[in-house]
């Protein structure tokens, strides 16, 4: 069946690919961590996306899109992150640069902007980001920048993300070094026996959930990057003595620079599931060296697996021998994902990430089935052939893989940045698990094979069942 498959696959994009059988993966690795392939119309997004992801969650930062209209389009109301105090995130401002800015230089266009908001939103911090227009005409939007800091006593931050200057994992580093330019001068000796969570956009509320276990097990919460973050919280961040990382495409970067400039050394966690989660607390406590902590997240975490334990059992009878299919953002969120559905008695049988890195494929190449497609940076077309070859019952994903999933009659779950419901912890695992249930044994399903068997007639119906199983 692959050898039919692998004409629809981009010669340059072969490398990208991997198949795994009973005798390891084919080839020596993956490629990843590189520009997309052209022509593939990949579902990586450019350097702005990526920077905007990061900071748009500080809750009481502005943000100026200094570019074309279209731009700014790219605000908050894609993102699930919430905000327990200020509300001024949920805007976006744009310099709206037109054809004769273009031509003369949009600096007083911005001048004009940066002004605006320190005089009439009394701003105390703004981001600018300077967007592929501004790259092309070259405003030095940084002299900007810095003159109006100077001119109006508040921190303006200049972002270089003009989309073709790379991919989103370059915006992700774009966003840290702006990050790192705020909390720069706030470096401190005096020290607080706590962690700063580096990479939780707070989507549905999650960074509240994993403060309250933390608090719960004795652990202090300095700062938090960037979910429900806030500039007078975000400068505490150089007195943290451990980051713990999340979300490790967006944030190990940042994690680095900090343990380099302030000493503070990190360890990647995850809580997406029940093995993760537990897995991260304990290990949080280890690295802080604090053995009352250890105890009270191993009592815990016991305490929550054994609620959890019916509701799980109920439900695995339901998803027992299910196929799904991954391709999310980070290779950290597909490796906790894998290990949910095996928690579920599911198989998963295609997975792809956008930013994932050599690191993160290795690992995922251990917890795959035999036959399972691994795959950097995916396009439609890819995905698409390969979840009708493995058959597939579900896609998790985000927004852009909606509609290939219910094209090809495929249950969909949503663990992206738009969903509204939290994922992470043990609250997460219950969520999960019924959406998981609810769309792959929804009547719907159903109802289109029906249709397709009146369509096709009763043998070339089975002949195609037979062939997507293959």
């Amino acid at each position: 069946m692959r050898n039919n498959q692998e004409v629809n696959i981009l010669e340059e994009r072969k490398q990208f690919i991997l198949f795994k059988d009973n005798v390891g993966c084919s080839g020596n690795g993956i490629k990843c961590d590189s520009d997309s392939v052209s022509g593939a119309v990949s579902q990586r997004a450019c350097v702005y996306c990526g920077a905007r992801v990061v900071l748009n969650p500080i809750t009481d930062a502005y943000h100026i899109v200094h570019g074309p209209i279209g731009c700014s389009s790219y605000t908050w109301d894609i993102r699930g992150s919430l905000s327990s105090g200020s509300d001024v995130y949920r805007n976006s401002f744009c310099t709206d640069l037109r054809e004769t800015d273009i031509i003369f230089g949009g600096e007083k266009r911005l001048t004009a902007a940066i002004e605006e908001l320190a005089t009439k939103q009394m701003a105390k911090l703004i981001f600018v980001y300077a967007t592929c227009i501004v790259g092309v005409i070259g405003d030095d939007v940084e002299a900007v920048c810095r003159e109006m800091s100077k001119k109006y006593g508040i921190r303006v931050i200049p972002v270089k993300s003009p989309g073709f200057s790379g991919n989103k994992s370059t915006g992700y580093k774009m966003a840290c070094n702006a990050i790192m330019e705020l909390i720069s001068p706030y470096r401190s000796e005096n020290k607080i026996e706590g962690v700063n969570i580096l990479g939780d956009f707070n989507l549905a509320g999650e960074m509240w959930i994993i403060k309250n276990y933390l608090k719960k097990i004795g652990v202090k919460v300095v700062s938090t990057f960037t979910g429900d973050a806030s500039y007078k919280n975000m400068i505490e961040a150089p007195k943290a003595t451990l980051n713990i990382v999340q979300c490790a495409g967006s944030s190990v970067y940042l994690a680095n620079q900090m343990e380099e400039q302030f000493g503070i050394p990190f360890i990647k966690v995850s809580f997406f599931g029940v093995e993760d989660t537990s897995s991260s607390l304990v290990r949080i406590a280890e690295a802080l060296k604090n053995e009352s902590a250890k105890r009270k997240a191993i009592a815990f975490c016991e305490e929550e697996s054994k609620k959890l334990e019916g509701f799980l059992d109920t439900y695995r009878m339901n998803l027992q021998g299910k196929k799904a299919a991954i391709y999310v953002g980070g290779g950290f969120k597909a490796i906790s994902l894998i290990r949910q559905f095996a928690f579920m008695g599911m198989e998963t049988v295609v997975v792809g990430t956008q930013t994932g890195k050599q690191d993160d494929y290795e690992m995922i190449e251990l917890l795959v089935g035999e036959d399972a497609v691994i795959l950097d940076d995916a396009n439609p077309a890819e995905l698409e052939t390969f979840m009708k070859e493995k058959g597939a019952d579900i896609l998790v994903g985000g927004v852009k893989e909606r509609p290939l999933a219910y094209k090809l009659g495929v249950a969909f779950c949503d663990h992206n940045h738009e969903r509204k419901h939290a994922l992470a912890g043990f609250e997460g695992v219950y969520n999960f698990t019924k959406e998981i249930n609810q769309s792959i044994n929804n009547p719907v399903w159903q109802y289109i094979n029906d249709a397709k068997y009146r369509e096709l007639g009763e043998e070339e119906f089975y002949e195609d069942k037979s062939t997507t199983a293959s």
